[in-house]
C-alpha cells in the first residue's frame, strides 16, 4: 500500500479499529506519523478524537481496511477538519462497492482491491 500514499502526506490517520493496525504498519515502513482516530472523542482523559502524531495543521491520509459507502470515512474526515487537520487523501485495502464512492473534499482516494476483483481471482 506505500505506493498509494500520495507525496506530501504528514500523518497517517488510522480510522478505528481496522485502520488502525494498517496506518502502524505503513507508518513504521515509510517513517510517516501516524494518529489513531476514535468512533468518537473520549470522554475522559485527554478527550481526543485523535491519539498519537499531531494532526492540527497537517496533510492527513485516512486509511481505512474495508469500505462500502465512504458515510463514516467522511464524518471522520469532517471530525478531523474542525480540529484543523487538512485531509486530502485516503488508502484503503478493499472497496466493497461496484466503484468508489464519492468522497468530497478529498482529492485522492486509492484502493489496493475492489471486492470484485478479490471476487474474481477466488477459483472454486
Amino acid at each position: 500500500m506505500v505506493p498509494l500514499i500520495p507525496q506530501g502526506t504528514e500523518v497517517l490517520a488510522g480510522l478505528e479499529l481496522g485502520g488502525v493496525p494498517i496506518a502502524t504498519a505503513l507508518s513504521l515502513e515509510t517513517g510517516i506519523p501516524a494518529a489513531f482516530v476514535r468512533k468518537s472523542a473520549k470522554q475522559y482523559g485527554t478527550c481526543r478524537l485523535a491519539e498519537g502524531a499531531e494532526v492540527n495543521g497537517k496533510r492527513i491520509c485516512l486509511v481505512e481496511d474495508v469500505i462500502t459507502t465512504g458515510g463514516q470515512v467522511m464524518i471522520r474526515a469532517n471530525e478531523l477538519r474542525n480540529q484543523g487537520a487538512i485531509v486530502t487523501s485516503l488508502v484503503c485495502v478493499i472497496w466493497r462497492a461496484a466503484s468508489p464512492p464519492s468522497l468530497l473534499e478529498i482529492e485522492t482516494c486509492s484502493a489496493l482491491f475492489t471486492a470484485a476483483e478479490l471476487e474474481s481471482s477466488v477459483l472454486w
